[in-house]
């Protein structure tokens, strides 16, 4: 039993290590490049195309109104863009985004709600009912927690009008609410670190990147080349990502065009968030690692594509090294496990940690002016990452065993902060597991103490934070309307002299709004 709980440590181990060192190697290559790179300078066009900006909603009424409002008052010439407001809600959402459509209409912007009968393919499906009726040489979609910049379409559009081989230009988000508690902060230097280190190196390198579902531009013809949306998996942003970069298609992402967005403010509303993108992505690995195998992309793009689809196998392996990390050492501490020499080997996995902890830095540093005091929630970080691998290892064997379940949205707040129905419920099973492993990683902690295995009692105390943090913590207080200020990120390479953008047009709250009910 000892040997084969050995075996599977080994193995773990040596999966974090591969996606660890793989983490390193990409922040190695954002510093070599010069950190983040500014957009190129592109003229603009003679004549500005038709753009078509998708909305898709699902009740969404306490930011709905916000995001028509902000995507009504995007910079662009008069007559080339239409807004398609696709609308599946079934609660008030439909009556609040339908009046804000027509004051805005009232106001001469083309702008329309779209219905359909039925929310078969959830997201993928509602984008894919708009496309055929937009008339837009390239599509903008932003869900409904984003709030786009009055020059986003300024600042991509000429980047996809001078050059046919681009199928999409991807903004960087920004965070709304990412100091309003721990675990905000936490998820904000996750998606800072995806931003800022991997899409930034896949893009400026040529390997293969992805939309991350909202905040970015297509090209209408490359969503057609690529076969259109597609609702077989949970990520269908990856999925279409991948189909269309096969097809020969080229993105590029936009370190210094962000837009604002709100994060999860609950442990179960981002417990429930990772386990579909989780599970997405590994559905999507399922349907397209074959494909990506068979194509003319270079190998290095090949391995690079592999190891980002595969990232999900993070997870199952994190778990196995909590279940047997204590086990381990404790037969260590009675002569009955592995040697010396199998734990040195074992001690490499501190690379992956390495490989994590300086991409974190990287990423923070590159961003805020701040980036020192924001590294003291890093324990907090990799304690929350490691917590997470109770449901996304759940998310994975779904996904392996072609389990489908539906597109669950993240519930919002919006500038209100108000707590509601729309507020996702814990998964209790997955709740209770991570207090039993709380519970568990507490005692193999006293035990490692108590045997005097000091080496591993580091790597013990993350695990009792971890799966504490997010077997016990909900953070149900948001911190009000300052917490939902943006933040003001230290500026980005060196950023091209543009035209001042008009201020945008105040906005008679005679409709109403969520925070009034």
């Amino acid at each position: 039993m000892v040997i084969i709980a050995a075996v599977l440590y080994a193995a773990a181990t040596a999966v974090l290590l591969v996606f660890g060192l793989n983490l390193l190697w990409l922040t190695w290559r954002h510093r070599a490049q010069g950190g983040l790179q500014a957009s190129p300078v592109v003229p603009e066009p003679t004549e500005w195309p038709h753009v078509t900006i998708q909305l898709p909603l699902f009740n969404e009424r306490f930011v709905v109104e916000r995001l028509i409002d902000a995507t009504a008052q995007l910079d662009y010439p008069t007559g080339r863009l239409e807004i398609q407001v696709l609308d599946d809600s079934t609660d008030d959402t439909r009556r609040l985004a339908a009046k804000r459509v027509a004051l805005w209409q009232a106001r001469g912007i083309d702008i329309k709600v779209v219905t359909r009968p039925d929310r078969r393919g959830f997201k993928a499906g509602a984008l894919a009912y708009g496309l055929p009726r937009a008339r837009g040489t390239f599509v903008a979609i932003f869900d409904a927690d984003f709030i786009p910049p009055r020059d986003f379409l300024r600042r991509t559009v000429p980047l996809l009008a001078a050059d046919e081989g681009l199928g999409l230009v991807q903004a960087r988000w920004d965070h709304l609410n990412d100091t309003a508690s721990v675990l905000t902060r936490v998820q904000a230097a996750l998606l800072d670190t995806h931003f800022v280190i991997e899409q930034d190196v896949r893009s400026t390198q040529g390997l293969l990147m992805n939309f991350n579902g909202t905040a970015g531009l297509w090209r209408r013809a490359c969503i057609a080349d690529a076969g259109g949306w597609q609702s077989d998996t949970l990520t269908e942003d990856l999925d279409l990502s991948y189909r269309a970069q096969l097809r020969g298609w080229r993105f590029r992402y936009l370190a210094d065009v962000t837009v604002p967005a709100e994060i999860p403010d609950t442990v179960a509303a981002w417990r429930q968030q990772q386990f579909r993108w989780t599970k997405g992505t590994a559905e999507t690995a399922r349907k397209l690692l074959r494909p990506l195998w068979r194509s003319s992309q270079a190998l290095g793009a090949k391995v690079q594509g592999t190891l980002h689809l595969t990232g999900f196998l993070v997870y199952p392996a994190i778990l196995t090294a909590v279940l047997l990390h204590a086990p381990l050492l404790v037969a260590r501490a009675f002569d009955a496990g592995p040697g010396d020499g199998y734990f040195a080997a074992m001690g490499l996995g501190i690379f992956a940690f390495a490989g994590v902890l300086l991409a974190h830095a990287a990423a923070q540093r590159a961003l805020y002016t701040d980036w020192k005091e924001r590294m003291r929630y890093e324990p907090f970080l990799l304690a929350a990452s490691l917590g997470l691998s109770i449901g996304n290892t759940q998310a994975v064997g779904q996904a392996l065993r072609q389990r489908r379940t539906p597109f669950v949205r993240t519930p919002k707040v919006g500038e209100a902060g108000v707590r509601t129905a729309y507020a996702r419920r814990p998964d209790w099973g997955v709740v209770w597991a991570e207090r039993l492993l709380a519970v568990y990683s507490v005692a193999g902690l006293v035990a490692l103490i108590g045997l005097g295995q000091w080496p591993g009692v580091g790597f013990q105390a993350l695990f009792v934070l971890g799966f504490g943090l997010l077997g016990f913590y909900d953070a149900r207080k948001t911190g009000a309307h300052e917490a939902l200020e943006p933040v003001r990120p230290r500026p980005v390479g060196r950023l091209p002299e543009r035209a001042a953008v008009p201020p945008a047009v105040p906005v008679p709250m005679d409709v109403h709004t969520p925070a009034a009910a």
